[in-house]
């Protein structure tokens, strides 16, 4: 697979653009307006221009020339492999997957989507090919993290996961683990647990963001504490995974804490908004 689209180039579709286009591909990144499309555009390059600083390619110019963004889905009628990595909603995704099943032309084209929660089986039975539908999940920041999920619903071919992992491990050279078709996979359904008792550990007073986060940093070596991970993730698409756990296993411990709610109600979504459980 050379011909590569991407719906969506916000953090995470301009992170799979990105490792894409480095690994000589060549990639065509759909956004839903001119304004949109600049902007992801502009989100590319300053990502590729600082790792020509840090010296981890050699041209971020040579990079971006292998990237098209547009504002039309139509544009990747001729793709062979199309990711979609737009915001974290069921209504959203299904529409968009009926229409990429429309356009793109290619029978043998695999419909991927990098949700992080939401069960594959709802985006290939809208379309009039499941068995080329599946979740090729990657994490954040993409040009960072290794780690992808492949995740296939019970009507997806086993070629198909078979040419994904080829993409993901051999062409992008990153590692992929299996996943069941199941909210949160295997990482958001062990994380977001995880996260969300954070919250409730600040939301109740029972410790301050700060200490929390310094004793799992200092006290159980994680990188970072999970108040601050959540900040990263985005405190809405925290949320809407949690929901789709919840709504999925009917577990409390997958239910949002009211302080999430509140906070994603306001606006205060983390780093992408300047401010969330810290100030940035």
């Amino acid at each position: 697979m050379q011909r590569i689209g991407v719906v969506g180039c916000g953090l995470m579709g301009a992170g799979i653009a990105e490792v894409s286009a480095r690994a000589g591909l060549d990639v065509v990144v759909a956004e839903s307006s001119p304004e949109a499309a600049a902007a992801g555009l502009a989100r590319l390059t300053k990502s590729l221009e600082r790792a020509e600083q840090r010296g981890k390619i050699e041209s971020a110019a040579e990079v971006l020339g292998r990237i098209r963004v547009v504002d039309s889905l139509e544009e990747l009628a001729d793709r062979q492999l199309v990711i979609e990595a737009i915001v974290e909603d069921e209504t959203a995704k299904t529409s968009l997957f009926k229409e990429l099943d429309r356009i793109v032309t290619d029978p043998e084209a695999i419909l991927a989507s990098n949700t992080s929660s939401i069960p594959i089986m709802k985006l290939g039975v809208v379309t009039s090919r499941p068995q080329h539908v599946l979740g090729i999940h990657f994490f954040n920041p993409v040009p960072v993290l290794k780690l992808v999920e492949l995740v296939p619903s019970l009507l997806t071919s086993a070629e198909t996961t078979e040419r994904s992992r080829t993409f993901v491990e051999e062409v992008l050279g990153k590692t992929a683990i299996d996943c069941q078709d199941r909210a949160g996979f295997v990482v958001n359904a062990l994380l977001i647990p995880f996260v969300l008792s954070a919250i409730r550990m600040l939301e109740s007073g029972f410790a301050t963001a700060e200490d929390i986060d310094r004793g799992l940093v200092l006290g159980a070596a994680h990188p970072q504490g999970p108040l601050a991970l959540a900040d990263l993730i985005g405190l809405d698409t925290t949320k809407a995974v949690a929901e789709s756990l919840y709504e999925e296993f009917k577990e409390p411990l997958y239910a949002a804490p009211p302080l999430l709610a509140r906070m994603v109600d306001a606006g205060l979504l983390g780093r992408k908004t300047g401010r969330g459980f810290y100030t940035y």
